[in-house]
């Protein structure tokens, strides 16, 4: 597994001692808007039953999502990772950040280094993401901040998303990796 840092954050594997302060940023409404089948927070229960499940699938795909802990207090932010997206059979970048931290370029930074990870470690040729059609700040990252393409409308588990890719060769020569030089691959890094 593997541990990144970025100049704000910490992106590291996710324990079970994660719970509380997990449960506590999924139960936001304003969090959880254009996330899961519904957009609802997300009970204490359920957010266990995801914490098993986003710990797992590190062990069975090599790839997963980082738990994010801003760097000046040590207190879990949100997460941010590639996970396996099986309809595809593509990595999937995916984000989320606690309300208090919107608006700083934290989601950014979090995705920019997730992408690194992607290309420049596990040298994916291509990442995509979906977002929900009236997330307009993810729309934005993803578009004007990462310069993800556009791919197109589509129905997924029963929900309208946009879809968003970037492959390998179109991430380096948008010079992401020079953009997002303030991340690196921690000492403790292991594939």
């Amino acid at each position: 597994m593997s541990e990144v840092e970025t100049e704000r954050t910490r992106l590291r594997m996710f324990t079970l001692d994660d719970l509380d302060d997990l449960a506590r940023i999924v139960a936001d409404p304003g969090v959880m808007q254009y996330l899961g089948l519904e957009g609802k927070p997300m009970s204490r229960d359920e957010t266990e039953t995801a914490l098993h499940s986003m710990i797992n699938h590190w062990q069975r795909h090599g790839i997963g999502r980082w738990a994010v802990e801003h760097k000046s207090n040590q207190r879990l932010i949100g997460y941010s990772g590639l996970r396996w997206f099986e309809q595809g059979g593509v990595p999937e970048l995916v984000y989320l950040i606690d309300r208090n931290y919107w608006g700083q370029g934290l989601a950014t930074e979090i995705a920019h280094a997730s992408l690194k990870f992607g290309f420049e470690v596990r040298k994916f040729e291509q990442v995509v993401a979906m977002t929900r059609h009236g997330n307009a700040a993810s729309r934005h990252i993803l578009e004007k901040k990462l310069r993800m393409r556009f791919s197109g409308e589509m129905m997924l588990f029963g929900i309208q998303v946009v879809g968003y890719y970037i492959t390998q060769s179109q991430y380096v020569s948008d010079g992401n990796s020079q953009q997002s030089g303030t991340e690196h691959l921690s000492p403790s890094h292991r594939v």
